[in-house]
């Protein structure tokens, strides 16, 4: 996966996960976060489809989420320390 792409499933993950937004996790905390989010939804396509999903239902929440998450994934990771399952991914 390139660096953008890498970004972009890990904030889907990020988004499908329960970790809450209100916190500021840990790069250990959002490692375990997305690679959960990813078991539980089959993979980064199901975390996009729950992305999708909430968009269509709620998206005054949705965004402000996705924000948070993007913000997250940008300041905790970097490509050489991105979750293993996005790299397997």
């Amino acid at each position: 996966m390139t660096p953008d792409n890498t970004a972009a499933a890990g904030a889907a993950a990020l988004f499908a996960s329960d970790l809450s937004s209100r916190c500021r996790p840990s790069q250990a905390d959002v490692a375990t976060a997305i690679s959960t989010a990813i078991a539980t939804h089959g993979g980064v396509r199901g975390c996009v489809e729950e992305v999708a999903a909430a968009y269509g239902e709620c998206p005054e929440s949705a965004v402000p989420r996705m924000r948070w998450a993007l913000q997250t994934i940008q300041s905790t990771c970097s490509p050489a320390t991105a979750p293993v399952a996005l790299v397997a991914a």
